[in-house]
């Protein structure tokens, strides 16, 4: 899959010195304005007595950078979050795009922080599913991006609730995690004080309705307005029904049956039943190989 890369620097991440002036005097005075004229209020959250809301950014190696990045420059232009990133050790972190990240904190020394925002990684190492089970305790929203859910889904949070993720993998975060209902279409979904986006961009939609929650949907719209984020997917959970009904193949356009995406008749391919089946990678072969009922039941269900 092509991602495009994400820009930050001093342009995207400046914006609350370049133009805070009308978003942080409705900061200071709408903590508790909510929308109105018939609106549908999500839940409010209330920043801290004293100091800004933290909001942390747990990383790894292979870390998805608009899945960081993006949701970070929503918090940094509301101007009244202090982002910071946590890794397991002080090593620096090589991310998806080949940046290489110093961390701020390590899990022993991190302040524990009101927003968590879990992006698409590597790491699912026990040390990492402690401290997001610790830490969740306390938040006001642990939030995933893309399969991000997937991790968060192994600390057994998700257990019992809805979530989302990058539609690719809506099939196999189902059969990975069956106690999770996990909801196709959905640009986000929020479950207690967990939340998940779909893929990549998708955290960004999910940071401004964090900041909806906070401040107001005003408040919200002005900082998507001074980011010059056209997208409207934060006014719309449900707004990713693009995805919502699992992709069909065809004998020219065959599907992966391990994540629905999209393949050639050139691809790694295997004969199950006289039918031949088609993936994206050989990994997604070997898994289909070791168990294609487990595959072909899921993909008989509704």
């Amino acid at each position: 899959m092509k991602r495009r890369r994400w820009i930050q620097g001093s342009a995207a991440l400046g914006l609350a010195a370049a133009a805070p002036l009308p978003i942080l005097e409705r900061l200071a005075s709408a903590a508790d304005a909510r929308p109105g004229g018939g609106e549908s209020a999500p839940r409010a959250l209330h920043p801290p007595a004293q100091g800004n809301i933290k909001a942390a950014f747990l990383l790894s190696d292979g870390a998805v950078i608009i899945d960081f990045c993006g949701p970070m420059a929503v918090f940094q232009a509301a101007g009244t979050f202090d982002t910071y990133t946590v890794a397991e050790t002080s090593k620096p972190i090589r991310s998806g795009g080949g940046m290489k990240i110093l961390p701020d904190y390590t899990f022993a020394n991190a302040p524990a922080p009101n927003v968590l925002v879990i992006p698409a990684q590597n790491t699912d190492s026990p040390a990492a599913l402690d401290w997001i089970r610790k830490v969740t305790k306390t938040t006001d929203v642990t939030m995933s991006v893309c399969v991000g859910a997937q991790l968060l889904a192994k600390t057994g949070l998700l257990s019992g609730k809805s979530a989302t993720t990058h539609h690719n993998a809506y099939k196999t975060m189902a059969m990975e995690f069956p106690d999770v209902h996990v909801k196709r279409g959905a640009r986000f979904v929020e479950d207690g004080n967990v939340a998940s986006a779909g893929g990549l961009s998708s955290g960004i939609d999910l940071a401004l309705h964090v900041v909806e929650r906070y401040y107001g949907r005003q408040t919200a719209k002005d900082v998507a307005f001074g980011m010059e984020y056209q997208g409207q997917g934060w006014l719309n959970p449900d707004s990713n029904d693009v995805y919502a009904q699992a992709p069909v193949g065809s004998p020219d356009h065959p599907v992966c049956p391990v994540c629905e995406m999209e393949v050639d008749t050139r691809s790694p391919q295997s004969v199950y039943k006289g039918k031949t089946y088609y993936f994206c990678s050989d990994d997604h072969k070997k898994q289909f190989d070791a168990a294609p009922e487990k595959f072909l039941q899921f993909e008989s269900k509704p």
